[in-house]
């Protein structure tokens, strides 16, 4: 029985990102000491999967897709701070939707928690991204990097999260160490920090809404990267990775024109439909 399991688990990459972001959550919660709000990690979670079953009903995703909305779900646990129970629902309901409505060709070219972030922090002013709530625990962070990489090799977009941080890495070297002066530990401490190593390995590398092409994506992270250190450094923006990936998502379906690469899709079932919604 446990080696039927064990093949399930392994067979679908989200279910090991569903228990990393799952004890993400918890060890805020447990070793952190969030003041956690459970009423609104459960209206996140049933929203984004009720609009999901709706999507599934209408639009036709594969039945499997709850997977991708509860992963969102979650991210929006760890990212999305808010003390409006209507934000919540409406942070929500615009993740899981933007996937239905915002496609080109089959694929929706936004991160769904990603938007949902932005846009309910542009159309309420009551939500906002807390960065700091995650701490700088080196030893911790360096386990989430591990979790990380193990799903990113599962499905393929290890140069994105890679292209990504290595250009954020040298841009801030470059300005915090040699232009500023400014002593090493300040740098590591940036690079230590839980929201960033999060958006590192399991937002901006998303599968179903990056570029499609390898070369495309490296680009892509690599530009994010460049205008994630502008938005922070010039304009002092904070959770700036949040915000240049949204930026940068209007690029994607123009790469996906000029570089063209396979459609990534969860499942040969969803292959066979030619519906790229996970």
């Amino acid at each position: 029985m446990f080696t039927d399991f064990q093949k399930w688990f392994q067979k679908d990459a989200r279910h090991f990102q569903i228990l990393c972001l799952s004890v993400f959550l918890l060890y805020g919660i447990l070793v952190l000491g969030w003041d956690a709000d459970l009423f609104q990690y459960l209206t996140l979670g049933v929203v984004c999967l009720g609009v999901q079953f709706l999507g599934i009903l209408t639009d036709k995703a594969h039945k499997d897709s709850w997977k991708s909305a509860l992963i969102s779900a979650l991210g929006l646990c760890l990212l999305f701070k808010s003390d409006t129970f209507w934000v919540w629902v409406l942070g929500a309901a615009l993740t899981i939707g933007s996937k239905f409505i915002l496609k080109i060709n089959g694929k929706h070219f936004f991160n769904p928690t990603n938007f949902g972030i932005i846009i309910t922090i542009l159309l309420t002013g009551k939500a906002y991204i807390s960065p700091g709530q995650w701490g700088n625990a080196a030893i911790f962070w360096g386990f989430i990097g591990l979790l990380g990489m193990n799903v990113l090799f599962k499905v393929g977009r290890i140069e994105t999260s890679m292209s990504f941080l290595i250009t954020l890495l040298l841009l801030e070297g470059g300005r915090n160490l040699l232009y500023l002066g400014w002593p090493a530990d300040y740098f590591f401490h940036q690079f230590t920090s839980g929201t960033i190593l999060l958006f590192t390995f399991f937002m901006i590398t998303d599968p179903v809404s990056t570029p499609n092409h390898k070369w495309g994506r490296i680009i892509w992270a690599s530009l994010t990267a460049v205008l994630s250190f502008i938005l922070s450094s010039r304009f002092f923006v904070n959770g700036a990775p949040v915000w240049a990936l949204f930026y940068m998502s209007f690029l994607t379906p123009l790469v996906d024109y000029l570089l063209k690469g396979k459609l990534f899709l969860w499942t040969s079932k969803e292959e066979t439909s030619g519906n790229g919604v996970s």
